[in-house]
């Protein structure tokens, strides 16, 4: 295959397990606020002390710098969303507002600065096939990009149902689109053996209740599915890389260079249209909402802010959204 080595039934039915699982612990752990302390506090704290250091120790393909930064930023962030949900005063305080900003900007220059690593590196290194080249620059590019276009963050809200999801109207299906193309060729070149599961079962774990449970809360469904992938992993790094279910990259070079093309690609087509918004509609990416003509985002923003009229309300298209500090 083109992507990977032969991939059994039975790899693609726990494709389906690994998808469904986390979905629905998504599901229970933005529903429910106890399921959230619960996954996100207790769960950590009982395997940082008693599982991970045996686990993901030296050697383990999950024992890097990257994989413990990983683990904990995304926990971070699922802990701040939440406090943005829970305490009303946060959810309207400027400082607060620019946390899931920065969280995902770390997060996504975490993975740039470990494909510019990569981009040198051949053979096995900390557990994994390793095969550099230029795609690994190529990718790092596009999640420069990726981290550049982030915008609106000032319009974030929470939602007015019971689950009290963290809303980012003004992140575009597009963005989201460029985002995982990147994160997958960020996987496929940085550690291909695990990207099955690590690359497409996770993004499209995320993106599926982005698109159809919940619009609106993509950041929060990502912090949610990957901190609970990455423990998981963590606390059974065989999975991914010699358990009957692993799935090996082919390790193609062509594959590698079509994949970052086609990643660098999308998010540039989203940095053009961005700076095109901007310049046209005369917005300030530091401070407004940039895509607030959009049909997608009247319908989020609409859907879910509180119950007085839209037109009212502070942040409605074209009248400013302010917060205080």
């Amino acid at each position: 295959m083109f992507l990977f080595e032969s991939i059994p039934w039975y790899s693609w039915a726990m494709f389906g397990v690994v998808l469904v699982a986390l979905i629905a612990l998504n599901e229970v752990t933005r529903r429910w606020k106890w399921a959230g302390l619960a996954f996100f506090v207790a769960l950590p704290i009982l395997l940082t002390v008693f599982v991970w250091p045996t686990t993901a120790g030296d050697g383990s393909s999950t024992g890097t710098w990257f994989h413990w930064v990983k683990v904990y930023s995304a926990l971070l962030g699922c802990l701040g969303f939440m406090l943005i949900r829970y305490v009303p005063r946060l959810a309207k305080n400027r400082w607060m507002l620019m946390f899931p900003a920065l969280i995902l900007a770390i997060n996504i220059a975490e993975a740039v600065v470990r494909d510019f690593e990569v981009a040198g590196l051949q053979g096995m290194h900390d557990g994994v096939f390793m095969v550099g080249g230029p795609w690994n620059y190529m990718n790092a590019i596009a999640g420069i990009l990726n981290l550049l276009t982030i915008c609106g963050w000032t319009g974030i809200i929470v939602s007015r149902d019971k689950s009290k999801d963290m809303i980012w109207p003004d992140m575009m299906w597009f963005w989201i689109i460029a985002y995982d193309l990147w994160n997958f060729a960020y996987v496929y070149n940085c550690v291909g053996d695990h990207s099955f599961y690590a690359g497409a079962a996770l993004l499209i774990s995320c993106t599926i209740p982005a698109f159809f449970l919940k619009k609106g809360a993509w950041l929060q469904h990502r912090a949610h599915t990957l901190a609970l992938w990455m423990m998981f992993t963590m606390a059974v790094p065989t999975f991914v890389s010699t358990s009957p279910f692993a799935v090996d990259s082919s390790h193609n070079p062509t594959a590698l260079f079509v994949v970052s093309a086609i990643s660098l690609a999308a998010n540039i087509a989203v940095a053009v249209y961005q700076v095109f918004t901007i310049v046209k509609r005369h917005r300030n990416p530091l401070r407004d909402e940039l895509y607030t003509h959009l049909p997608q985002y009247q319908e989020v923003r609409d859907a879910n802010l509180p119950g007085e009229s839209p037109a009212a309300l502070p942040g409605s298209p074209g009248t400013g959204r302010p917060v205080t500090v």
